[in-house]
């Protein structure tokens, strides 16, 4: 097993020299037809490309059909569209590979400490970790780096994740729960931990995640196949009008004449240039390269794909299951109001809380100490000046609080406060008591705070929701999404939560067969369903769900059961993921109104262009007024070619994305690309034959 020694490398640009030098060398490289034959399209360039080659071979003994600059200057030009199909598709997949070849330029061999049996404190032996097994146990302590992907089951630890996540803060991983599930490369930063391996060397985390970065298993999706047999025909009917052509140019003008044609036949070249403008070259040349960005836009995000399938899968679901914790909140219960006993006032309150809380470091006390101080700008006291001693919280008084001389400060659960006060032979308020059930209605967890045996209130702890979370809900429903809120707490408090965080609906006392009964209904309806898990009981829906994002910090039932892990263990990553998805679909569908709006644009420069020798009356249809047949055939051939070079960057980056719904975004399409796709021929083709024109070219 290799490991990482440090973060991965620098990003590199779009067109940094990195990726653009090894991209062209690869363009030639994939001139091989096996590799052309992967798009039907650009492999019928390809062939009208070797065609013409040998045509200007022809001309060159003196039996052109055409002259022989022409034929070349064509040649030439369907070579480089065939080049920058190329270069597209190498460009996509150099920056998948540059990503891959930063992690393997920071690899160093491990040595494991193999265990005879799966217990702490029994002998080890040195090991290389290439030479693990799927079963074998590993001892790694504080120092050491973890050799091999692995479930913990034994013992507590923090490990460093920074290789793999980029995050610097440490994590726990401890054996049973959801957190005992450990990666290859990371590194122990104290206690110790007893592994099981559950990967063999060359199938573990870190090499698939190597692997799906470089494409290798890159397949095509159910959407990129059905696009490519429909571009496939669109090419099949253009190669049948050309071969229907084909007599035509092949009489000689006598021939022409005999035939009663009224000038000179069509040459084989201008042909060809008809049929590669006229079949959809553009999103023919960037299909791939689509597909291959989209997994890298993945990557970027921390998000390893086992599929293209599943990256697109994101872009069209309409149901989003969500769990509540940490995903649609914080996930840390925070302090969110003092509600004073009778006698008190809120600020009085706020001071013993804060004071009761000082030296308590949980997120909670730390909560109780901010609010205060945002309230009512009650600042910290230093507790050594105070000479106060800190009770920290146990599970047999359930309370924590100060003692500052003779006076006792505490806040705890209200059972047992309440048991606490009335042995001190203090009364209890009833409105106290009141207000505990009223904070606890409401999904939140009340503690009471008592100033020796004087009540002073009720604190209400809530579980925050995200900022910003409801208006991403929104977005999502504008699209047609719909949100499902996931939840274990009691109807009451699940109704509450899901209607301040905007969601669509909510489950309730989730259990795991819920969960999967949930997914089925949704999928019986036609819809394609998403959601996040890390725990085992989360694998058999990650499994039955169409996008399934599995934790990486989770066990390691749920990463098999899914088909994406989210490398830093972010549930709202769900959220991104979808968006990445759907930019991915969004560029494909645009660049395909794109290409085809594009043909129709080209009709009208090359085909009275093209016939006019043959039928002078196709005059009236030269609407560009372009400088001559021959001008005009080259320009919309070099048109096609650049167009290629001009929508690489759009193609890799993909079109800025947009929370709109699909009716929206196909009248978007439609004006942008489609009005767009059939304007711009006009005007690239017509500057291209006026720059022929003028420099006498053509």
């Amino acid at each position: 097993m290799t490991i990482f020694t440090n973060p991965p490398a620098k990003k590199l640009k779009l067109f940094d020299s990195e990726l653009v030098v090894p991209a062209i060398i690869d363009s030639f490289k994939k001139l091989s037809p096996r590799t052309q034959l992967r798009s039907p399209v650009m492999f019928v360039v390809y062939v009208g490309s070797i065609i013409t080659t040998l045509l200007y071979v022809q001309s060159l003994v003196g039996q052109g059909e055409a002259p022989s600059g022409f034929i070349l200057a064509t040649s030439i030009w369907l070579w480089f569209t065939v080049l920058f199909a190329n270069f597209a598709e190498a460009l996509a997949e150099g920056r998948s590979k540059a990503q891959a070849a930063s992690l393997r330029s920071l690899k160093q061999t491990v040595t494991a400490k193999k265990l005879a049996s799966p217990k702490h404190g029994t002998t080890w032996l040195p090991q290389a970790a290439t030479d693990l097994r799927k079963g074998n146990y590993i001892l790694v302590e504080a120092g050491d780096v973890i050799p091999i992907d692995g479930e913990v089951i034994e013992g507590v630890a923090s490990v460093d994740e920074s290789a793999i996540t980029g995050e610097s803060a440490p994590v726990i991983r401890e054996s049973g729960g959801d957190f005992s599930s450990v990666t290859g490369g990371t590194r122990v930063l104290s206690d110790w931990l007893v592994v099981k391996v559950t990967a063999n060397p060359g199938e573990t985390f870190l090499d698939r995640m190597i692997s799906m970065v470089e494409g290798a298993k890159r397949q095509k999706t159910p959407n990129e196949i059905a696009l490519t047999i429909l571009l496939v025909a669109l090419t099949i009917v253009f190669l049948v009008v050309t071969v229907t052509l084909l007599p035509f140019s092949l009489f000689s003008v006598d021939a022409a004449k005999a035939a009663g044609i009224a000038s000179s036949p069509i040459s084989i070249t201008v042909l060809i240039a008809l049929l590669v403008c006229l079949i959809p070259t553009t999103i023919g040349g960037l299909l791939s390269a689509i597909g291959v960005a989209g997994m890298s836009r993945m990557m970027q995000a921390n998000v390893i794909a086992t599929s293209g399938r599943a990256v697109e899968a994101a872009g069209d679901v309409d149901v989003l299951l969500l769990d509540k914790t940490g995903t649609i909140t914080l996930g840390n219960r925070q302090a969110s109001a003092f509600f004073p006993a009778p006698g008190v006032t809120e600020q009085q309150l706020a001071d013993v809380a804060q004071l009761a809380s000082l030296a308590d470091e949980t997120p909670e006390g730390r909560s109780i100490v901010v609010l205060a101080k945002q309230r009512f700008n009650i600042r910290e006291r230093e507790m050594g000046a105070l000479h106060a001693v800190f009770v920290p919280f146990s599970a047999n008084t359930r309370m924590s609080g100060v003692d500052v001389g003779d006076r006792q400060v505490r806040k705890g659960a209200a059972d047992t406060v309440k048991k606490h006060v009335e042995a001190l032979g203090m009364p209890y308020p009833v409105e106290v008591t009141r207000t505990v059930d009223d904070v606890s209605r409401r999904g939140s967890t009340p503690l009471v705070v008592v100033d020796g045996g004087r009540v002073m209130g009720v604190i209400e702890l809530k579980d925050i929701v995200k900022g910003g979370i409801k208006e991403r809900f929104a977005e999502l429903r504008r699209m047609g999404i719909k949100t499902v809120m996931i939840t274990g707490d009691n109807k009451l408090t699940a109704a509450a939560i899901a209607a301040e965080a905007g969601v669509d609906d909510f489950l309730a006392e989730a259990t795991p067969e819920d969960k999967l009964k949930l997914i089925r209904s949704y999928q019986a309806e036609g819809r394609l369903v998403a959601m996040t898990g890390d725990g085992t009981n989360d694998a058999p829906a990650l499994a039955q769900a169409d996008v399934a994002v599995a934790m990486n910090s989770g066990t390691q039932a749920a990463k098999e059961a899914g088909n994406m892990v989210d490398l830093d263990s972010n549930p709202t990553k769900l959220l991104e993921i979808v968006e990445i998805g759907k930019q991915m679909l969004m560029t494909r569908g645009s660049l395909t109104t794109f290409s085809i709006a594009n043909d129709i644009a080209k009709y009208f420069a090359i085909i009275p262009a093209a016939f006019v020798g043959t039928y002078p009356a196709l005059k009236a249809l030269d609407v560009m007024h372009l400088a001559s047949p021959n001008s005009a055939i080259m320009s919309a051939v070099i048109f096609n070619a650049l167009i290629i070079v001009f929508l690489i960057p759009l193609a890799l980056k993909g079109v800025q994305y947009r929370a709109i719904g699909a009716a929206a975004l196909l009248r978007r399409n439609i004006w942008i690309y489609g009005v767009g796709g059939v304007i711009l021929p006009f005007v690239g083709i017509k500057l291209i034959d006026m720059i022929l024109a003028t420099l006498h070219l053509v």
